[in-house]
């Protein structure tokens, strides 16, 4: 495999980025700053990983993030739940974004990482994971886990003086997620696959040469 020609995203000083062994990692010639990393193991780790991310998504989103219980009365909401309310409640532009954020772009992240991991366990990878891997970089982007858990915490700080609060099995799981999702990505190898899609797109057996068979008018 011959060294690739990559632009730095701290500097963007071109240089070529060599062969990589499991372990090793490149780093900018200018300002350090790491070009790639070859993790060991890195996709065999990535599946029980993005595993535990998808049950831990279901979790999420089908019990209650919170108990809330004021003046005798106790409410308790999903993720999917509170969205739901917001459209209701005439707030269709935050419900929208808090149902992609929260919900679509996190399964869809996970189910093209599980679909890519999967692919990647065969000899030959099929050539459409490559697309695959496009639009997962951009999903990953818009799972905003991290965001939702802080807004989470900011509210009960605040609510607590009002009311008792109870942290449900939803709150926990996505706690969890923010933990895992890093995870599988400092592990994802994604060079490993672009490799293997690389060889397979070489050793594709050539289509019969023009002119030889087909229909006829």
């Amino acid at each position: 495999m011959t060294a690739s020609l990559v632009a730095c995203p701290g500097c963007d000083l071109l240089q070529r980025l060599p062969a990589l062994r499991p372990g090793d990692r490149a780093t900018c010639a200018r300002c350090a700053h790491v070009l790639a990393r070859r993790p060991v193991n890195g996709l065999d780790r990535c599946l029980p990983l993005t595993v535990a991310a998808a049950i831990l998504l279901v979790v999420a989103n089908v019990t209650p993030l919170m108990d809330l219980s004021a003046v005798g009365r106790t409410a308790s909401t999903t993720i999917i739940g509170g969205a739901i309310e917001m459209w209701s409640e005439g707030e269709r532009a935050t419900a929208v974004i808090v149902a992609f954020c929260a919900v679509i772009a996190p399964a869809a992240f996970i189910t093209s990482m599980l679909t890519v991991l999967v692919a990647a366990r065969r000899h030959r990878v099929p050539l459409w994971t490559g697309e695959v891997l496009r639009w997962m970089r951009y999903l990953h982007v818009w799972s905003l886990q991290e965001v939702m858990m802080l807004g989470i915490l900011v509210a009960l700080v605040k609510i607590a003086e009002l009311a008792r609060v109870d942290a449900g099995l939803g709150i926990f799981s996505i706690g969890a997620l923010t933990i895992l999702f890093p995870a599988i990505m400092v592990n994802f190898d994604s060079r490993a696959i672009w490799e293997r899609l690389e060889w397979a797109r070489e050793s594709r057996p050539a289509g019969p040469p023009a002119g030889s068979g087909g229909a006829h008018a």
